[in-house]
């Protein structure tokens, strides 16, 4: 009886969990949308309504892009999961959206990592975070690389107003921490979430070559189709800008607001604000910036979240002795 009753008290624990997890993130996004400091809600709405952009045509395009982001985010982390254990697609799929709407309220997406990992059975937890983490840096890689390139055309294009002599003891002091970092890591046994540095260099070895190209190869095809989305976006509301110019501004745009640290229910509000300054060059309207910038969000973050929810309430502990 004693056992019964423990066992069905860890069942109701555990969906109060998954219930409270969908409740909060539902909550997140509706304070988001209803009290934004940087776009009325309302306002929103009517200026979507007065300029009658979203055909059904349009909006079917949207969620082909949004869909084409996702699915290589999925096929990634199933590529990458291949190195652990062969999932299917749709144990894929189940697993990003899932912990997709766990991490929502967390700083920098954060939760992800714990989400992801508790689909697997205890020893190959640590293995799981690791991927996680190289799946990141993966699309981090891409979206610093395009960044730093579309930032140096942004300053030669536009007239920015740096104190270049401040600049230069930026880059000093941070080449300073780099290399006593560096020089640091060789004196200590360094770890990064309970692994030695030198377990993570030998895991990463071992992962093939062509797992790690197709990583890669999802990462920027993903940033791709995301950054077209964004254009796309921006033409619907008629802002007359060239692929091209338009490019400049979006990768340096993802270059700043992903090096700055913050809630990720919060990254519409960062980016927005980093959105309407580097645009403000251009002369687009600043409430147009607004509300592309909280589609993105809409479409690519809320809208899966919705579906996780689905996957959260679902999800059940994998058994211990599953070989995975």
């Amino acid at each position: 009886m004693y056992n019964a009753v423990s066992y069905k008290t860890k069942q109701f624990f555990f969906v109060l969990i998954k219930l409270s997890l969908v409740v909060v993130a539902f909550y997140f996004i509706y304070h988001k949308l209803v009290n934004n400091g940087t776009l009325d809600f309302n306002d929103f709405i009517q200026f979507l309504n007065n300029n009658r952009v979203f055909s059904i045509k349009n909006s079917l395009f949207l969620l082909v892009l949004t869909l084409i982001n996702w699915f290589f985010e999925i096929l990634k982390w199933k590529t990458l999961v291949s190195s652990v254990k062969t999932i299917t697609f749709f144990e894929a799929l189940q697993q990003n959206l899932g912990a997709l709407t766990a991490s929502l309220f967390t700083p920098n997406r954060i939760g992800e990592y714990g989400a992801k990992a508790i689909y697997y059975a205890k020893p190959y937890r640590k293995k799981v975070l690791l991927l996680n983490l190289i799946s990141n840096v993966m699309q981090m890689g891409i979206t610093v690389l395009l960044g730093c390139i579309g930032f140096w055309l942004f300053t030669s294009k536009y007239a920015l107003n740096i104190d270049y002599l401040k600049a230069l003891r930026l880059i000093i002091i941070c080449l300073v921490i780099s290399f006593l970092f560096v020089f640091g890591l060789k004196k200590i046994r360094y770890k990064i979430k309970g692994f030695p540095i030198e377990k993570i260099k030998v895991f990463l070895k071992n992962l093939s070559l062509k797992l790690k190209v197709l990583g890669v190869l999802f990462s920027f095809i993903r940033y791709a189709v995301f950054s077209f989305q964004f254009y796309f976006l921006l033409t619907l509301f008629g802002v007359p800008l060239a692929y091209y110019d338009a490019m400049i501004i979006v990768t340096t745009l993802y270059l700043l607001a992903s090096v700055i640290p913050s809630l990720f229910l919060l990254d519409v509000v960062i980016k927005g604000s980093v959105a309407v300054y580097l645009f403000s060059f251009t002369g687009v309207n600043e409430f147009t910036v607004l509300c592309v910038i909280t589609l993105m969000w809409l479409l690519n973050f809320v809208i899966p979240s919705l579906f996780g929810s689905y996957y959260v309430l679902r999800f059940n502990l994998p058994k211990q002795d599953d070989p995975c």
